[in-house]
């Protein structure tokens, strides 16, 4: 997992909130295979004003398999279970690529 820290640690610097993106990151204790996400809700809809909490697991994998993620805020959206916060989005499933990082599945989020 040597390799795949080092792209975390990239990644998590590009994942501070110091941008307008809306989304950002950190590590949970300490950790690189256990993030905490953040997404603010995006104006001009039902969830704007809103700060949306997620849950990240980093497999050993990563990149090649995608994070585990799942709100830990509740989120009423027709592809986020009410009751696990469990996201269905293809890019957390077979449509993962490489290419796409933690601060690209949170802005798709």
């Amino acid at each position: 997992m040597g390799d795949s820290r080092t792209r975390i640690r990239k990644e998590l610097k590009e994942l501070l909130p110091v941008d307008d993106s809306g989304v950002s990151a950190c590590s949970v204790d300490d950790s690189l295979d256990h993030l905490r996400g953040t997404i603010k809700g995006p104006d001009a809809t039902p969830f704007a004003g809103g700060v949306f909490h997620v849950d990240i697991i980093i497999p050993q994998t990563y990149p090649f398999e995608p994070p585990k993620m799942k709100f830990t805020t509740k989120v009423w959206h027709p592809n986020v279970s009410s009751q696990t916060g469990a996201i269905c989005l293809d890019i957390l499933k077979d449509e993962w690529s490489p290419a796409l990082t933690i601060r690209t599945a949170l802005l798709s989020l």
